[in-house]
């Protein structure tokens, strides 16, 4: 099992990116959750199997059209036993 954070910096608020990331995410069969950062950065914790993670981690690289991803900066973490990606409030 894999876990991992990431901080994704770009035009990625206002564009879709954390329902397009749920989509993602749920298609891709991996847990976490998505939310908007007050800074104009998107914040995400991904967990799953390592094929299904780095699918995750490739589109949120590149994140959906009409946004731009600058940079997204991924560090690891201990697995933790969830159900489901959630979208949740800004912090």
């Amino acid at each position: 099992m894999k876990r991992v954070h990431v901080l994704v910096r770009g035009e990625v608020q206002g564009v879709g990116y954390r329902y397009t990331a749920k989509m993602t995410a749920d298609e891709a069969g991996v847990t976490g959750w998505v939310r908007n950062r007050r800074d104009g950065s998107v914040e995400a914790e991904v967990q799953g199997s390592a094929a299904a993670v780095d699918e995750m981690l490739a589109w949120m690289a590149q994140g959906p059209p009409g946004g731009r991803v600058d940079a997204a900066q991924v560090d690891d973490r201990d697995a933790v036993d969830e159900s489901g990606f959630e979208v949740r409030a800004t912090a």
